[in-house]
């Protein structure tokens, strides 16, 4: 369930980044400015990532895909996240940042999410108790719960 959120996700972010990074990414090219464009398409397409999963779990404990899912994101408090919170347990989004690396940068932030994603998905897999990764550890214990 928790990967199918996921993927519900990222799908609803790609549609966004597409239709904010495209014009970007294409004003830039025409003006010359292929390394600034680079950059800000790192540093927007990380914000965009990022805000969405911090503010979607803060605010309301769930994003689209884990509403679609029937998941809930618990703080250690029991309530909603933190900001906070949310920010460390999905700092892994980020990665796309290693954009503005000329070249390379791209590819090694996508290598990076992906590592990120696998140690995730052990993680669950063998914490058969809580199901918690160390996303969920760093951010200080949340955790994932079914909903009805």
């Amino acid at each position: 369930d928790r990967f199918l959120a996921r993927l519900i996700d990222f799908a609803i972010l790609m549609a966004v980044v597409l239709v904010v990074i495209v014009p970007l990414t294409i004003g830039m090219i025409f003006s010359g400015n292929d390394f600034i464009g680079d950059v800000l398409s790192a540093v927007v397409t990380a914000g965009i990532y990022l805000g969405y999963f911090a503010f979607m779990e803060s605010n309301q404990g769930k994003t689209v895909g884990k509403m679609v899912m029937k998941l809930r994101v618990v703080g250690p408090n029991g309530g909603n996240p933190t900001l906070e919170e949310a920010i460390k347990r999905n700092v892994w989004t980020a990665f796309s940042l290693a954009g503005i690396i000329p070249l390379i940068g791209s590819v090694i932030g996508g290598i990076g999410q992906l590592i990120a994603m696998i140690m995730i998905a052990v993680g669950i897999n063998n914490d058969t108790t809580n199901r918690q990764a160390w996303h969920d550890q760093f951010a200080g214990g949340t955790r994932v719960i079914k909903e009805g």
